[in-house]
């Protein structure tokens, strides 16, 4: 008998992608797809889940190879972030390094996520980088969330430890929002009121269902 839990050959899920630029609102509509019962995979959270403390899997199970690619980035809490960025941060070289180490552990996480949700109609990647690292490839459909610069920026800023030149290096290092715009299958406008980001996000849903039916 086959396990409910894995995918057969004739049925997959349809894999939409979750993206948006800085303080674009995207965990917002992430959170609200959990609320309509869509499933979820968190890239960021998982990269935190393998550089936390150490326990059963996937919990910290980062932490030793970073720590020998990166001495002293790592205590008994997992990985320091601030000391880690000082590797890192600026040095090409390194963060390919931590790349290679990270990648592929997400990437085992996500298929484990597929698997055990494989039964469903849909599932979501939140991605941040989806398009930068050339994720959209692995998808079906994408969608941007998306707001206006200036209302971007001021909620980038209102964030603890950022400041303009913090705000505008990361942009620096993203694809611009109309680039993706330009890119996404479907678009939520998180510059509207909450309850009109999540229409959209509800209407988008019902017409990639429909489109399955």
């Amino acid at each position: 008998m086959t396990s409910p839990n894995i995918i057969s050959e004739s049925y997959k899920p349809l894999i939409i992608g979750l993206t948006g630029s800085i303080a674009m609102g995207k965990s917002t509509a992430a959170q609200m797809l959990r609320d309509m019962g869509i499933a979820v995979f968190d890239a960021d959270a998982a990269v935190h889940i393998l550089q936390g403390p150490k326990g059963g899997y996937p919990e910290g199970a980062a932490v030793d190879a970073i720590e020998a690619a990166f001495p002293n980035s790592c205590d008994e809490n997992g990985v320091n972030r601030q000391k880690l960025s000082q590797y890192v941060l600026g040095n090409a070289n390194n963060m390919q390094e931590l790349e290679a180490i990270i990648h592929p552990m997400v990437a085992k996480m996500r298929q484990d996520f597929i698997a055990e949700h494989g039964n469903e109609k849909l599932l979501v990647f939140d991605i941040p980088l989806l398009f930068e690292k050339g994720g959209a490839d692995n998808v079906d459909k994408v969608i941007v969330v998306s707001a206006p610069a200036d209302i971007q920026r001021a909620r980038a800023l209102a964030r603890p430890n950022m400041d303009a030149e913090k705000f505008e290096h990361i942009m620096s290092m993203q694809v611009s929002d109309i680039i993706k715009r330009d890119k996404a299958d479907y678009i939520v406008d998180s510059g509207k009121p909450l309850d009109d980001m999540r229409e959209q996000i509800k209407k988008i849903i019902e017409n990639l269902s429909h489109s399955l039916a």
